[in-house]
């Protein structure tokens, strides 16, 4: 798992022309039991330090980390996904490089609210033409839907005027 998000780091850093970048990663939350969170501070944690840990604690309103790699800058609004801060999104979106929306891709009873979310968040103005980067996190866990059917479900095919890429990722068993 550190593998690819050093990975997925390296190719921020190769799209832009600058030495510095920005993103927003949002996603759904569910505060009442963390086991459900989609991912997205664990993400933030191994880009910053490449270290994975069980122990994260949910995040709420937003965390702010800057990362330097070599000569390249990332700096990171880890927003946090319940309910109530979903209308934040927009706020911590706006003016970024690169938006990165991670899904829980073994909770598939929420599948419906994710599509729903991002297409929110994609149809504002402000964020026109942002790129978008969407990570099917837990693809270890028994039963997570891959790629193609998160492009299904989300309906990432239907979005337009954007380039929009979807990776699965998860923990690697034979890392830990």
């Amino acid at each position: 798992m550190v593998g690819f998000f050093s990975s997925v780091f390296m190719w921020f850093s190769s799209i832009f022309f600058s030495k510095a970048a920005e993103i927003s990663v949002v996603g759904l939350q569910n505060l009442m039991d963390i086991t459900q969170a989609s991912g997205k501070t664990s993400f933030v944690n191994v880009i910053g330090s490449g270290q994975w840990s069980e122990d994260v604690v949910p995040t709420v309103a937003f965390n702010y980390r800057k990362v330097r790699k070599g000569n390249v800058t990332l700096k990171i609004w880890d927003v946090a996904g319940q309910p109530k801060f979903r209308s934040m999104w927009e706020r911590y979106c706006n003016g970024v490089d690169a938006v990165v929306f991670v899904v829980d891709s073994a909770d598939k009873e929420k599948f419906d609210t994710a599509q729903f979310e991002l297409h929110q968040l994609l149809g504002q103005q402000t964020l026109t033409g942002v790129p978008l980067l969407v990570l099917g996190n837990k693809n270890d866990v028994d039963g997570h839907a891959p790629v193609k059917d998160l492009i299904s479900v989300l309906q990432l095919d239907k979005i337009q005027g954007r380039a929009v890429s979807c990776y699965s990722v998860g923990l690697d068993p034979l890392s830990s």
